[in-house]
Protein backbone atom coordinates (compact mmCIF):
# COMPACT_ATOMS: atom_id res chain seq x y z
CA UNK A 1 0.00 0.00 0.00
CA UNK A 2 3.10 2.24 0.09
CA UNK A 3 3.31 2.71 -3.62
CA UNK A 4 -0.95 3.61 -3.50
CA UNK A 5 0.32 6.58 -0.33
CA UNK A 6 3.12 7.73 -2.84
CA UNK A 7 0.35 8.26 -5.77
CA UNK A 8 -1.71 10.25 -3.57
CA UNK A 9 0.78 12.43 -2.23
CA UNK A 10 2.36 12.98 -5.77
CA UNK A 11 -1.32 13.73 -7.36
CA UNK A 12 -1.33 16.12 -4.27
CA UNK A 13 0.99 18.62 -5.80
CA UNK A 14 -0.38 17.90 -9.66
CA UNK A 15 -3.34 19.01 -8.58
CA UNK A 16 -1.77 22.57 -7.16
CA UNK A 17 0.58 21.86 -10.84
CA UNK A 18 -3.05 22.39 -12.85
CA UNK A 19 -4.15 25.32 -10.73
CA UNK A 20 -1.15 27.20 -11.25
CA UNK A 21 -1.86 28.21 -14.69
CA UNK A 22 -5.72 29.17 -14.09
CA UNK A 23 -4.37 31.63 -11.08
CA UNK A 24 -2.05 33.14 -13.61
CA UNK A 25 -4.81 33.48 -16.31
CA UNK A 26 -7.09 34.21 -13.23
CA UNK A 27 -5.23 37.52 -12.18
CA UNK A 28 -3.68 38.52 -15.88
CA UNK A 29 -7.31 39.03 -17.24
CA UNK A 30 -8.02 41.26 -14.58
CA UNK A 31 -4.47 42.83 -13.98
CA UNK A 32 -3.12 44.27 -17.98
CA UNK A 33 -6.55 46.01 -18.07
CA UNK A 34 -5.33 48.80 -14.88
CA UNK A 35 -1.64 48.24 -17.05
CA UNK A 36 -2.77 49.68 -20.47
CA UNK A 37 -5.44 52.55 -19.12
CA UNK A 38 -3.66 55.59 -20.83
CA UNK A 39 -4.36 53.40 -24.22
CA UNK A 40 -7.90 52.24 -23.35
CA UNK A 41 -8.70 55.77 -22.48
CA UNK A 42 -7.68 57.01 -25.24
CA UNK A 43 -9.17 54.53 -27.54
CA UNK A 44 -12.58 55.35 -25.86
CA UNK A 45 -12.71 59.05 -24.75
CA UNK A 46 -16.40 58.87 -23.27
CA UNK A 47 -14.53 56.92 -19.98
CA UNK A 48 -13.67 60.56 -19.14
CA UNK A 49 -12.42 61.15 -15.65
CA UNK A 50 -10.80 59.00 -13.39
CA UNK A 51 -13.49 58.66 -11.06
CA UNK A 52 -15.08 56.73 -14.11
CA UNK A 53 -12.16 54.67 -14.84
CA UNK A 54 -12.40 53.83 -10.76
CA UNK A 55 -15.73 52.75 -11.61
CA UNK A 56 -14.74 50.31 -13.77
CA UNK A 57 -12.25 48.70 -11.57
CA UNK A 58 -14.71 48.98 -8.80
CA UNK A 59 -17.50 47.65 -10.51
CA UNK A 60 -15.40 44.44 -10.82
CA UNK A 61 -14.80 43.90 -7.83
CA UNK A 62 -18.12 44.19 -6.28
CA UNK A 63 -19.42 41.87 -8.85
CA UNK A 64 -16.75 39.48 -7.97
CA UNK A 65 -17.73 40.07 -4.17
CA UNK A 66 -20.91 39.61 -4.42
CA UNK A 67 -20.69 36.05 -6.13
CA UNK A 68 -17.74 35.06 -4.07
CA UNK A 69 -19.90 33.32 -1.16
CA UNK A 70 -22.04 31.68 -3.47
CA UNK A 71 -19.07 30.46 -6.10
CA UNK A 72 -17.63 28.96 -2.48
CA UNK A 73 -21.17 27.62 -1.15
CA UNK A 74 -21.97 25.72 -5.26
CA UNK A 75 -17.76 24.45 -4.30
CA UNK A 76 -18.84 23.37 -0.73
CA UNK A 77 -21.89 21.44 -2.05
CA UNK A 78 -21.45 19.92 -5.17
CA UNK A 79 -17.97 19.92 -7.02
CA UNK A 80 -15.02 21.83 -6.56
CA UNK A 81 -13.50 20.60 -9.89
CA UNK A 82 -16.31 21.35 -11.90
CA UNK A 83 -16.86 25.32 -10.57
CA UNK A 84 -13.07 25.65 -11.10
CA UNK A 85 -13.11 24.54 -14.54
CA UNK A 86 -16.64 26.32 -15.44
CA UNK A 87 -15.33 29.35 -13.94
CA UNK A 88 -12.14 29.38 -15.67
CA UNK A 89 -14.10 28.84 -19.43
CA UNK A 90 -16.82 31.47 -18.71
CA UNK A 91 -14.18 34.12 -17.89
CA UNK A 92 -12.00 33.72 -20.48
CA UNK A 93 -14.72 34.09 -23.15
CA UNK A 94 -15.77 37.68 -21.54
CA UNK A 95 -12.06 38.36 -21.83
CA UNK A 96 -12.06 37.87 -25.14
CA UNK A 97 -14.99 40.17 -25.70
CA UNK A 98 -13.89 42.93 -23.57
CA UNK A 99 -11.16 43.37 -26.52
CA UNK A 100 -14.18 44.42 -28.82
CA UNK A 101 -15.97 46.92 -26.71
CA UNK A 102 -16.04 50.30 -28.28
CA UNK A 103 -17.79 52.39 -25.34
CA UNK A 104 -17.38 53.33 -21.79
CA UNK A 105 -20.75 50.82 -20.92
CA UNK A 106 -19.91 48.18 -22.80
CA UNK A 107 -17.01 47.91 -20.82
CA UNK A 108 -18.53 48.49 -17.80
CA UNK A 109 -20.69 45.38 -18.51
CA UNK A 110 -17.88 42.95 -19.29
CA UNK A 111 -16.31 44.15 -16.60
CA UNK A 112 -19.18 43.13 -14.30
CA UNK A 113 -19.72 39.73 -15.88
CA UNK A 114 -15.81 39.07 -15.72
CA UNK A 115 -16.12 39.98 -11.86
CA UNK A 116 -19.30 37.04 -11.69
CA UNK A 117 -17.68 34.50 -13.35
CA UNK A 118 -13.99 34.69 -11.76
CA UNK A 119 -15.75 35.00 -8.49
CA UNK A 120 -16.32 31.20 -8.60
CA UNK A 121 -12.83 30.30 -9.09
CA UNK A 122 -10.56 30.85 -5.83
CA UNK A 123 -12.79 29.82 -2.70
CA UNK A 124 -12.89 26.59 -4.93
CA UNK A 125 -9.44 26.17 -6.21
CA UNK A 126 -8.14 26.77 -2.67
CA UNK A 127 -10.41 24.68 -0.71
CA UNK A 128 -9.43 21.64 -3.13
CA UNK A 129 -5.63 22.24 -2.49
CA UNK A 130 -6.56 22.53 1.29
CA UNK A 131 -8.87 18.95 0.86
CA UNK A 132 -5.23 16.96 -0.87
CA UNK A 133 -2.83 18.92 1.55
CA UNK A 134 -3.30 18.91 5.53
CA UNK A 135 -0.59 19.08 7.89
CA UNK A 136 3.50 20.46 7.18
CA UNK A 137 2.34 21.19 3.60
CA UNK A 138 -0.72 23.22 3.24
CA UNK A 139 0.94 26.64 3.24
CA UNK A 140 3.63 25.76 0.90
CA UNK A 141 0.46 23.88 -1.45
CA UNK A 142 -1.25 27.35 -0.81
CA UNK A 143 1.79 29.56 -2.01
CA UNK A 144 2.68 27.85 -4.63
CA UNK A 145 -1.32 28.53 -6.42
CA UNK A 146 -0.53 32.16 -5.05
CA UNK A 147 2.89 32.22 -7.13
CA UNK A 148 0.31 31.46 -10.31
CA UNK A 149 -1.84 34.93 -8.99
CA UNK A 150 1.58 36.82 -8.80
CA UNK A 151 2.82 35.57 -12.07
CA UNK A 152 0.08 36.70 -13.86
CA UNK A 153 0.39 39.83 -12.11
CA UNK A 154 4.03 40.24 -13.55
CA UNK A 155 2.57 39.48 -17.27
CA UNK A 156 -0.27 41.76 -17.14
CA UNK A 157 2.48 44.53 -16.08
CA UNK A 158 3.95 44.06 -19.77
CA UNK A 159 1.00 44.32 -21.32
CA UNK A 160 1.69 48.10 -21.03
CA UNK A 161 4.49 47.50 -24.03
CA UNK A 162 1.40 45.73 -26.27
CA UNK A 163 -0.97 47.93 -25.82
CA UNK A 164 2.02 50.65 -27.05
CA UNK A 165 3.34 48.79 -29.54
CA UNK A 166 1.49 49.75 -32.95
CA UNK A 167 1.29 46.32 -33.79
CA UNK A 168 -0.68 45.44 -31.51
CA UNK A 169 -2.58 46.69 -29.02
CA UNK A 170 -4.74 46.56 -26.06
CA UNK A 171 -7.00 44.71 -27.57
CA UNK A 172 -4.98 41.72 -29.17
CA UNK A 173 -4.13 41.02 -25.17
CA UNK A 174 -7.68 40.18 -24.34
CA UNK A 175 -8.14 38.21 -27.36
CA UNK A 176 -5.33 36.06 -27.09
CA UNK A 177 -5.63 35.53 -23.55
CA UNK A 178 -9.47 34.55 -23.59
CA UNK A 179 -8.38 32.49 -26.55
CA UNK A 180 -5.85 31.06 -24.32
CA UNK A 181 -8.23 30.42 -21.09
CA UNK A 182 -10.99 28.48 -23.21
CA UNK A 183 -8.49 26.12 -24.80
CA UNK A 184 -6.74 25.12 -21.13
CA UNK A 185 -10.16 24.89 -20.01
CA UNK A 186 -10.03 21.25 -21.51
CA UNK A 187 -7.38 19.23 -20.82
CA UNK A 188 -7.99 20.72 -17.22
CA UNK A 189 -11.49 18.91 -17.12
CA UNK A 190 -10.18 15.43 -17.79
CA UNK A 191 -6.99 16.13 -15.71
CA UNK A 192 -8.37 17.25 -12.26
CA UNK A 193 -10.29 15.13 -9.70
CA UNK A 194 -12.17 16.11 -6.95
CA UNK A 195 -10.71 14.47 -3.62
CA UNK A 196 -13.36 11.67 -1.64
CA UNK A 197 -14.06 13.64 1.81
CA UNK A 198 -12.84 12.31 4.87
CA UNK A 199 -14.75 9.17 6.69
CA UNK A 200 -17.03 11.31 9.34
CA UNK A 201 -16.99 14.51 7.50
CA UNK A 202 -20.24 15.54 7.16
CA UNK A 203 -21.20 16.07 3.36
CA UNK A 204 -21.83 19.74 1.85
CA UNK A 205 -25.16 18.84 0.27
CA UNK A 206 -27.00 18.15 3.36
CA UNK A 207 -25.77 21.57 4.76
CA UNK A 208 -28.09 24.47 4.11
CA UNK A 209 -27.04 28.20 3.19
CA UNK A 210 -28.68 29.35 6.71
CA UNK A 211 -27.04 26.70 8.64
CA UNK A 212 -23.36 27.63 6.49
CA UNK A 213 -24.21 31.20 7.94
CA UNK A 214 -25.11 29.99 11.34
CA UNK A 215 -22.17 28.40 12.12
CA UNK A 216 -19.45 31.05 10.61
CA UNK A 217 -20.46 33.90 11.88
CA UNK A 218 -21.12 32.43 14.99
CA UNK A 219 -17.64 31.77 15.05
CA UNK A 220 -15.50 34.96 16.21
CA UNK A 221 -12.38 34.13 14.76
CA UNK A 222 -14.17 33.65 11.44
CA UNK A 223 -15.02 36.81 12.45
CA UNK A 224 -11.71 38.55 13.51
CA UNK A 225 -10.32 36.99 10.03
CA UNK A 226 -12.69 38.53 7.47
CA UNK A 227 -11.53 41.80 9.71
CA UNK A 228 -8.04 40.37 9.00
CA UNK A 229 -8.56 39.66 5.66
CA UNK A 230 -10.24 43.00 4.34
CA UNK A 231 -8.07 45.70 5.87
CA UNK A 232 -4.68 45.24 4.12
CA UNK A 233 -6.56 43.80 0.98
CA UNK A 234 -7.91 47.46 0.52
CA UNK A 235 -3.88 48.22 0.34
CA UNK A 236 -3.78 45.12 -1.87
CA UNK A 237 -5.92 46.20 -4.70
CA UNK A 238 -4.66 49.88 -4.93
CA UNK A 239 -1.35 48.72 -5.32
CA UNK A 240 -2.49 46.55 -8.10
CA UNK A 241 -4.75 48.62 -10.28
CA UNK A 242 -3.59 52.37 -9.50
CA UNK A 243 0.34 51.64 -9.29
CA UNK A 244 1.39 51.74 -12.93
CA UNK A 245 -1.22 55.40 -13.13
CA UNK A 246 0.79 56.82 -9.87
CA UNK A 247 4.33 56.23 -11.26
CA UNK A 248 4.00 57.23 -14.60
CA UNK A 249 2.61 60.68 -13.15
CA UNK A 250 5.21 61.31 -10.30
CA UNK A 251 8.12 60.11 -12.28
CA UNK A 252 7.70 60.99 -15.54
CA UNK A 253 8.32 57.89 -17.43
CA UNK A 254 6.44 55.84 -19.84
CA UNK A 255 3.03 53.71 -19.81
CA UNK A 256 5.34 50.32 -20.42
CA UNK A 257 7.77 51.09 -17.87
CA UNK A 258 5.83 52.21 -15.58
CA UNK A 259 3.41 49.02 -15.99
CA UNK A 260 6.83 46.93 -15.68
CA UNK A 261 8.34 48.96 -12.63
CA UNK A 262 4.73 48.88 -10.92
CA UNK A 263 4.08 45.05 -10.80
CA UNK A 264 7.62 42.84 -11.72
CA UNK A 265 9.78 43.78 -8.39
CA UNK A 266 7.11 43.50 -6.16
CA UNK A 267 5.43 40.35 -7.47
CA UNK A 268 9.05 38.96 -7.49
CA UNK A 269 8.91 39.53 -3.90
CA UNK A 270 5.81 38.13 -3.71
CA UNK A 271 6.88 34.68 -4.97
CA UNK A 272 9.88 34.80 -3.12
CA UNK A 273 8.02 35.90 0.12
CA UNK A 274 5.23 32.81 -0.76
CA UNK A 275 7.49 30.35 -0.96
CA UNK A 276 9.78 31.47 2.50
CA UNK A 277 6.29 32.44 4.28
CA UNK A 278 5.02 28.90 3.33
CA UNK A 279 8.03 27.40 4.76
CA UNK A 280 8.24 29.16 7.40
CA UNK A 281 4.76 28.77 8.61
CA UNK A 282 4.64 25.00 8.31
CA UNK A 283 7.64 24.35 10.11
CA UNK A 284 6.61 26.71 13.02
CA UNK A 285 3.09 25.03 12.96
CA UNK A 286 4.82 22.09 14.01
CA UNK A 287 5.82 23.47 17.62
CA UNK A 288 2.44 25.39 17.72
CA UNK A 289 -0.69 25.26 16.26
CA UNK A 290 -0.68 29.79 15.91
CA UNK A 291 2.75 29.00 13.31
CA UNK A 292 0.80 30.14 10.64
CA UNK A 293 -0.66 33.25 12.75
CA UNK A 294 2.61 34.67 13.60
CA UNK A 295 3.76 34.18 10.11
CA UNK A 296 1.20 36.14 8.42
CA UNK A 297 1.60 39.08 11.11
CA UNK A 298 5.36 39.48 10.52
CA UNK A 299 4.40 40.08 7.23
CA UNK A 300 1.83 42.68 7.95
CA UNK A 301 3.81 44.51 10.10
CA UNK A 302 5.91 44.98 6.53
CA UNK A 303 3.57 46.01 4.62
CA UNK A 304 2.60 48.84 6.66
CA UNK A 305 5.93 50.19 7.03
CA UNK A 306 5.84 49.53 2.95
CA UNK A 307 2.79 51.83 2.33
CA UNK A 308 4.30 54.52 4.46
CA UNK A 309 7.55 54.40 2.10
CA UNK A 310 5.21 53.61 -1.04
CA UNK A 311 3.41 57.41 -0.11
CA UNK A 312 6.50 59.13 0.59
CA UNK A 313 8.48 58.38 -2.31
CA UNK A 314 7.40 60.59 -5.10
CA UNK A 315 9.16 63.14 -2.72
CA UNK A 316 12.51 61.82 -3.05
CA UNK A 317 11.73 62.49 -7.26
CA UNK A 318 13.70 58.86 -6.99
CA UNK A 319 11.48 55.63 -8.87
CA UNK A 320 14.17 53.58 -7.14
CA UNK A 321 12.86 54.22 -3.86
CA UNK A 322 9.27 53.76 -4.85
CA UNK A 323 10.59 50.10 -6.14
CA UNK A 324 12.45 49.29 -2.99
CA UNK A 325 9.43 50.02 -0.68
CA UNK A 326 6.77 47.75 -3.41
CA UNK A 327 9.58 45.45 -2.69
CA UNK A 328 8.79 45.40 0.48
CA UNK A 329 5.25 45.24 0.33
CA UNK A 330 5.50 41.83 -1.91
CA UNK A 331 7.84 40.06 0.91
CA UNK A 332 4.77 40.97 3.22
CA UNK A 333 2.29 39.85 0.79
CA UNK A 334 3.71 36.82 0.40
CA UNK A 335 3.97 36.04 3.91
CA UNK A 336 0.11 36.94 4.36
CA UNK A 337 -1.23 35.55 0.96
CA UNK A 338 -0.03 32.44 1.85
CA UNK A 339 -1.95 31.76 5.12
CA UNK A 340 -5.42 32.88 4.95
CA UNK A 341 -6.68 29.65 3.66
CA UNK A 342 -4.22 27.72 5.64
CA UNK A 343 -5.92 29.84 9.06
CA UNK A 344 -9.21 29.33 7.62
CA UNK A 345 -8.49 25.73 7.73
CA UNK A 346 -8.06 25.76 11.87
CA UNK A 347 -10.91 27.63 12.27
CA UNK A 348 -13.87 26.32 9.66
CA UNK A 349 -14.47 22.09 9.51
CA UNK A 350 -13.77 21.14 5.32
CA UNK A 351 -17.55 21.35 4.20
CA UNK A 352 -17.81 24.88 5.03
CA UNK A 353 -14.06 26.19 3.69
CA UNK A 354 -14.81 27.56 0.10
CA UNK A 355 -18.24 29.09 1.34
CA UNK A 356 -15.83 30.44 4.25
CA UNK A 357 -13.26 31.96 1.58
CA UNK A 358 -16.04 32.91 -0.59
CA UNK A 359 -17.66 35.27 2.55
CA UNK A 360 -14.22 36.63 2.91
CA UNK A 361 -13.58 37.78 -0.36
CA UNK A 362 -16.89 39.51 -0.65
CA UNK A 363 -16.54 41.45 2.16
CA UNK A 364 -12.58 42.37 1.19
CA UNK A 365 -13.08 42.72 -2.69
CA UNK A 366 -16.44 45.08 -1.35
CA UNK A 367 -13.87 47.13 0.52
CA UNK A 368 -11.16 46.81 -2.29
CA UNK A 369 -13.68 48.06 -4.81
CA UNK A 370 -14.59 51.05 -2.52
CA UNK A 371 -11.31 52.07 -1.85
CA UNK A 372 -10.54 52.02 -6.15
CA UNK A 373 -13.22 54.20 -6.14
CA UNK A 374 -12.33 56.65 -3.70
CA UNK A 375 -8.58 57.08 -4.19
CA UNK A 376 -9.72 57.98 -7.86
CA UNK A 377 -12.16 60.51 -6.37
CA UNK A 378 -8.92 61.77 -3.82
CA UNK A 379 -6.73 61.38 -6.94
CA UNK A 380 -9.15 64.20 -9.09
CA UNK A 381 -8.92 66.57 -5.44
CA UNK A 382 -5.88 66.43 -5.49
CA UNK A 383 -5.02 64.96 -2.32
CA UNK A 384 -1.20 64.14 -1.48
CA UNK A 385 0.06 60.22 -2.09
CA UNK A 386 1.75 60.50 1.49
CA UNK A 387 -1.48 60.82 3.41
CA UNK A 388 -3.59 58.46 1.28
CA UNK A 389 -1.34 55.78 1.94
CA UNK A 390 -0.42 56.95 5.38
CA UNK A 391 -4.37 55.65 6.31
CA UNK A 392 -3.77 52.45 4.28
CA UNK A 393 -0.81 51.69 6.32
CA UNK A 394 -2.59 52.40 9.91
CA UNK A 395 -5.07 49.87 8.70
CA UNK A 396 -2.12 47.57 7.89
CA UNK A 397 -1.11 47.77 11.61
CA UNK A 398 -4.58 47.30 13.22
CA UNK A 399 -5.12 44.37 11.17
CA UNK A 400 -1.88 43.22 12.64
CA UNK A 401 -3.66 43.24 15.87
CA UNK A 402 -6.29 41.57 14.98
CA UNK A 403 -5.11 38.20 13.38
CA UNK A 404 -3.24 37.83 16.76
CA UNK A 405 -6.65 37.20 18.69
CA UNK A 406 -7.84 34.53 16.54
CA UNK A 407 -7.58 31.10 18.65
CA UNK A 408 -7.45 28.03 16.23
CA UNK A 409 -9.66 24.83 17.21
CA UNK A 410 -8.08 22.19 19.00
CA UNK A 411 -10.63 19.50 17.01
CA UNK A 412 -9.66 20.60 13.68
CA UNK A 413 -6.01 20.13 13.99
CA UNK A 414 -4.95 17.52 11.56
CA UNK A 415 -2.52 14.77 11.26
CA UNK A 416 0.14 14.60 8.43
CA UNK A 417 0.42 11.35 7.07
CA UNK A 418 3.50 11.01 5.04
CA UNK A 419 3.66 14.79 4.09
CA UNK A 420 0.24 15.30 2.24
Amino acid sequence: MKWLDATKRSYAWVVVGLLVPVALLNYLDRQMLAAMKFSVMNDIPDIGSEANWGKILALFKWTYAGLSPIGGFLADRFSRRHVIVGSLAVWSAVTWTTGHVTTYDQLLLTRAVMGISEAFYIPAALALIADFHSGQTRSRAVGLHQMGIYAGVIVGGFSGYAADHPALGWRWMFDVCGLVGVFYAVPLWFLLRQRPRAAGAAPGSRTSPSAVLHELLGNRSFILLVLYFTLPAMAGWIVRDWMPAILKAEFGIGQGKAGVSATLYWMLACIVGAFCGGWLADRWTRRTQRGRIYTSALGMVCIAVAMFGVGYSPQTGRLGVAIAFLILFGWGWGFFDTNNMPILCQIAPPQLRATGYGLMNLVSISCGGLADWWFGILRDLRIPLLAIFGIFASVALLATGLVLLIRPRRDLIEPNPGGA
